[in-house]
């Protein structure tokens, strides 16, 4: 399976769970055991489809079952795999201010200035919100930026830009006097 435009990540399956073949999925659904409604799931495995079942909350991922794997060895074998929906099989975002992520990876990054300053490559979120990782083409350095109204006021995904607005940041150099 390749991973384009017209798949969307849905989660990837993690370690074993006990020992009767369950796994434990990170999601990327905004309600995590919404991923178990979409059917059978492609894979980043070739000729690999799974169909989520049995799922519950437990911590910050979501157990289940894989459809057909029955013991921990078999689930140990799909640690790390990613699982995929076609996009057609997705709702379009009803809010203008949702979006997909892969909607947003490679679109144009520009200051309000007008100034192209690289390409959107990642979405990552370290546990405090999405953060855009912009990578510049000539230097191949990454920068991050909040992923908030403030930072990011526009987003046009026709005409393939956002728009950044960098936010102000206490020089180093100075120190802070106190009140």
């Amino acid at each position: 399976m390749t991973n384009n435009n017209d798949k969307i990540l849905l989660g990837q399956i993690g370690a074993a769970h006990g020992i009767k073949g369950h796994v434990r999925v990170a999601t990327h659904t905004q309600d995590p055991l919404a991923i178990g409604t979409y059917g059978p799931l492609d894979t980043d495995r070739p000729g690999l489809t799974v169909v989520l079942s049995k799922l519950r909350l437990h911590k910050t991922v979501v157990v289940g079952q894989i459809n057909g794997v029955s013991d921990r060895t078999a689930a140990e074998s799909l640690n790390g795999v990613n699982l995929f929906i076609d996009r057609n099989k997705l709702p379009q975002p009803e809010d203008e201010d949702d979006f997909y992520h892969a909607d947003l990876i490679g679109l144009e990054a520009r200051l309000d200035t007008g100034v192209t300053i690289g390409q959107v490559s990642a979405l990552p979120n370290f546990g405090a919100g999405d953060l855009l990782e912009v990578r510049d083409p000539q230097s191949g350095d990454t920068y991050l930026y909040p992923f908030t109204k403030a930072v990011v006021p526009y987003v046009n995904i026709a005409e393939g830009y956002i728009t950044i607005v960098v936010p102000l940041e206490v020089d180093e150099g100075e120190e802070e006097e106190p009140n």
